[in-house]
């Protein structure tokens, strides 16, 4: 039994996720080479900073992630009120999600945090699809190019990414 500071064993936790969903073992992606790294070239307090969830968040009336390797993406302004967001996902309790979109879309958070001053502001979008995505080619050729685009379209300075 793990303590409650302990960290999570994420390589166990998938593997035991997807056997018990009956998909082949996971295969994880080894990156050969270091990824490039670009600092802020301003304070995060004067920054435009997107947002980008794997968690499986839509808008009460867009369509929801419905099948595993579904690599479409949703757009969702940063106004959205979270009464209007919602979750699907078929590898994680989505309890947490429902109850408060914020636990793995903080939507309302970096709203509070521009309004605060702590970034200078939000996008005009947040952007959402639904992790567990198997195919690692489909992510790198398809997701992650259409997503940057949008992003960098948006003019962001920076993008937080908040994995499931």
């Amino acid at each position: 039994m793990s303590e409650p500071n302990d960290p999570v064993d994420y390589i166990a936790r998938t593997q035991k996720q997807y056997a018990n969903l009956g998909y082949p073992p996971y295969r994880w992606i080894r990156n050969e080479g270091r990824p490039p790294f670009t600092p802020l070239k301003k304070p995060l307090s004067e920054s435009r900073l997107g947002l980008v969830g794997s968690g499986g968040i839509y808008r009460s009336g867009q369509v929801a992630f419905h099948y595993r390797d579904d690599f479409s993406f949703r757009v969702i302004a940063s106004d959205t009120p979270v009464s209007e967001l919602r979750a699907t996902h078929f590898a994680y309790d989505l309890g947490d999600a429902r109850r408060d979109p914020n636990s793995v879309f903080p939507l309302e958070i970096l709203r509070s945090l521009a309004a605060q001053g702590r970034i200078g502001e939000l996008g005009p979008n947040a952007y959402a699809f639904m992790g567990g995505i198997y195919s690692a080619r489909l992510v790198r050729d398809k997701l992650a190019p259409a997503i940057a685009e949008r992003l960098v379209k948006d003019e962001v300075d920076a993008a937080l990414l908040v994995p499931v």
